[in-house]
């Protein structure tokens, strides 16, 4: 495939081979020339766990202090009184067996899942469809829960669920290039901060293997891990 011509200029700024410091990453971000819409800036961390081994997997949610950008749809799972408090908590969505019935029938008209406890064997219903996308409420999530007026609001903050996945990867945005490098600065090392506090006690050796950071159609950076815990190194 051609490279375009934007993404070959962005190219001669990146030094091949070169680790990093966030600040400088960040600065690099934003001297690429852009797309003609707010890429989204993602972060791919590698991570040193093995997948396949049940107490080594590495699932969480942070609230970014800066969010994520753009509007969040919920839809909550209640019944009830529930129901009620979900509706003036601000959901979007709030239903039970009769949104089970839409998205069956297709509607997807929504970013986020909560769920109350005692509605789970219901969402399971369309837990195939939910799973996939990455929508099934879960409790390590925060999204399985009674608090529904903390939940709505972590959402609404900009609340980024984050799991390793095949290679112990975990991908996650950290916000949009509008951002500017303060404000993706501080999220990045919000996210990170929750992805450490969930090392599993039986990983060996470093835990942060290697960071990268992008931004939607520019050129991937490579992080210098040992900026962001102390223990991170990569074996060689």
């Amino acid at each position: 495939m051609a490279i375009g011509k934007r993404h070959k200029k962005n190219l001669e700024l990146v030094t091949e081979g070169k680790k990093y410091l966030l600040d400088e990453a960040l600065d690099l971000i934003a001297k690429f020339q852009a797309p003609k819409f707010d890429e989204t800036v993602n972060i791919a961390v590698r991570l040193g766990i093995d997948v396949k081994q049940a107490d080594q997997q590495v699932r969480g949610a942070s609230v970014l202090p800066n969010g994520v950008g753009g509007k969040v749809r919920v839809l909550v799972f209640a019944k009830g009184a529930k129901a009620t408090e979900a509706t003036t908590a601000g959901a979007d969505f709030v239903g039970a067996e009769d949104i089970v019935e839409k998205i069956n029938g297709g509607w997807m008209d929504f970013d986020k899942v909560i769920a109350t406890p005692d509605m789970m064997v219901a969402v399971s219903k369309v837990g195939k469809i939910l799973g996939p996308r990455g929508l099934m409420p879960n409790p390590k999530t925060g999204t399985v829960t009674n608090d529904l007026v903390k939940a709505i609001s972590d959402e609404r903050k900009g609340k980024v669920e984050f799991r390793a996945e095949k290679g112990g990867i975990v991908h996650a945005p950290i916000g949009k290039r509008s951002f500017g490098t303060q404000k993706l600065n501080e999220n990045l090392k919000s996210l990170l901060e929750a992805i450490i506090k969930m090392k599993p006690a039986t990983a060996k050796g470093s835990f942060l293997r290697s960071v990268t950071i992008s931004a939607a159609m520019s050129p991937g950076l490579r992080l210098e891990p040992n900026q962001f815990s102390t223990g991170t190194e990569e074996e060689t």
